[in-house]
Parts: structure tokens; sequence; C-alpha cells
């Protein structure tokens, strides 16, 4: 059995490199073997995916155009951050009442705010949270997503929204931009365009997120230390920095397009294996401990964020 549990998973992890498996089926394979077998690696594997990660996030930066995402993002940038800050107040007030344990109600609300997968992945890194947080937050996102996948088309369709009306929902309520370009995909063009660069200027406040989330661990550590307690040191999230100079690159320096294509496909692959590992590292007694309640924030911060946005948008408060 160790021999056969070494095998699988050096070839589930060759796999997930390859861009075959989409990141929820590359993360519900992890899930299937750790739940299957015990881990053979797992001291390795949780060094691998921290590292990969931050390196997929920074890849996938050259993947965005800040011309196009600034000014989508200019033309709605108050909505944005209120809805943000919506969102975050409404997920930290339900992970309280929750009783969420650990980073995983933060998690869970920065994917939901933002960016879905990307946001998760991005913050996890800053909070140190561990696999088991990780495997939870994204798999409640990606299960969300996959529903959002499924609805959002025929919920635009039976309330006559517009072209516009549905990209922009899409955007606001749908939390991976990949979701929110296969739902608007279904809708049509207009829908698409709209979606894409309302959620791609959507992502860039992980920028401010993580860094104001390293701010905040910083000043709790410096308090924990001056009482007695040393504390864990936080360290800035440099890869956040390298995360724009990427977007920046990628922005600003045509001459490159093949390089960047090929970065952002890096860190799309990376991104998946990286999620492999992540859920390769859930047991069935961490599983136990974690219990039904992130599941469930996920679920209510989802219809919030989803009905507010949708009520103002056919009010006319929330436009392009």
């Amino acid at each position: 059995m160790p021999t056969l549990a070494k095998i699988l998973f050096v070839l589930a992890l060759a796999v997930s490199f390859t861009g075959f498996l989409s990141p929820p089926i590359a993360l519900t394979a992890g899930i299937l073997f750790g739940l299957s077998f015990k881990h053979p690696f797992i001291s390795e594997s949780r060094g691998i995916a921290r590292t990969l990660l931050q390196c997929s996030v920074v890849a996938l930066g050259f993947g965005m155009n800040l011309d196009e995402v600034l000014k989508a993002g200019r033309s709605g940038f108050i909505y944005t951050a209120l809805g943000i800050s919506f969102a975050l107040l409404a997920g930290l007030a339900l992970g309280k009442l929750l009783e969420v344990r650990g980073n995983s109600s933060f998690l869970i609300t920065a994917g939901t705010a933002i960016c879905g997968g990307s946001a998760i992945a991005a913050i996890g890194p800053v909070l140190e949270a561990n696999e088991e947080e990780m495997a939870v937050s994204l798999g409640t996102v990606f299960i969300l997503n996959s529903v959002a996948l499924l609805i959002f088309p025929p919920i635009g369709t039976a309330l006559q929204l517009s072209q516009s009306q549905f990209g922009l929902w899409a955007a606001l309520a749908i939390h991976d931009t990949s979701s929110v370009v296969g739902a608007a995909t279904k809708y049509g063009p207009e829908a698409v365009v709209i979606g894409t660069t309302v959620k791609l200027a959507r992502a860039l406040w992980i920028v401010p997120l993580a860094l104001a989330t390293a701010t905040v661990r910083r000043r709790r550590a410096g308090k924990s230390s001056t009482g007695g307690d040393s504390g864990a040191r936080v360290q800035f999230p440099w890869f956040i920095l390298f995360f724009v100079l990427a977007a920046l690159a990628n922005t600003y320096l045509p001459a490159l397009p093949s390089a960047t294509k090929t970065f952002f496909t890096l860190g799309r692959l990376g991104l998946t294996a990286t999620l492999f590992l992540i859920g390769s590292g859930i047991s069935q007694n961490t599983l136990k401990e974690v219990g039904w309640r992130p599941l469930l924030l996920g679920v209510l911060l989802w219809l919030g964020v989803g009905l507010t946005s949708l009520y103002f948008i056919r009010t006319g408060v929330i436009s392009l």
C-alpha cells in the first residue's frame, strides 16, 4: 500500500502539471487521495505547495492588462469598494456567529469579496494558513463556482437582464474569473467583455488586502512579543509586489507577448498542481475537525453578495 500511494501521488501530481485537469478537479483528486491513503510525502508536499503557490500567483500577474482593468475599475470604483467592504464585514460577522475556527473564515470571505481561488491563494501565505484551511476554503469556493456556472444564465434569462447587467452581476457575484467568463459566454459577447474587465478590476484589490492583512498580523505579533510571547515573525508578502510587477510587464512591455503568455500559462499549471498538493494533505480526521461550518459560511455569504448585487443592478443603482 505505501508503494502504491507513492506511485499514485507522483502520477497525479505530474498530470496536474500537464493541464489535463482543471483546478477544481485537481483539488478534488488531491482530497480523494488524502482520504484514501496515508500521505507518503506529507512534509515535503507542504513545503513545495507553499513555494509553488506564491510563484504561481506571481506568474498569473502576466495575464492582467492594467490599462483595461484600470479603465473598468475607475468607472465602478465606488461600488466596487463598497461591495468588497460589505462582503468582508458580512463574512467576518458570519464567521464569528458560526464560530468558524482558524483562518478559514477570512480566506472564504476574501475569496467571495474579490476573486475566489486567486484571492485565497494570495492571502493564504500571508496568514500562514495550513493545508486544511486552504483546502476547505478553496473547496467551498469551487463548489459555489460550479453551481453559479449552471444557474446564473437561466436566472438572468428569467429576469430579462441585459447583457451589460448580466456581465456586471456575474463579475460581482461569481468567485473566479474563469467561472465569470464561462457563465457570461453562455449569455452573450457583451456580457463576456463587461464581466471579464470588471472581474479583473476587482482582482487588483488582492494587493491592498494582502498588504493590509500582513500589516495587521505584524502589529499583533509585535504586541504578543511585547507581552512576553515571542510569537511568529510576520514576513512582508513580497510575492504580491512581484505580482504587480508582472502585471506592469504584461501591460507596458509589448515586445514580450510570447514570454508573458508562457509565464501566465505556467502560473495556471502551477496553481493547478498546488491545488492537488493542498488537497492531498486532507485526511478524514482533519475533515471531522473542520466540520460543516466553513461551507455554510461560504453559502450564506455568497447568497448575500449575489442577491444584494442583483437587486442594486436591477434597480439601476449599480451600472456601467
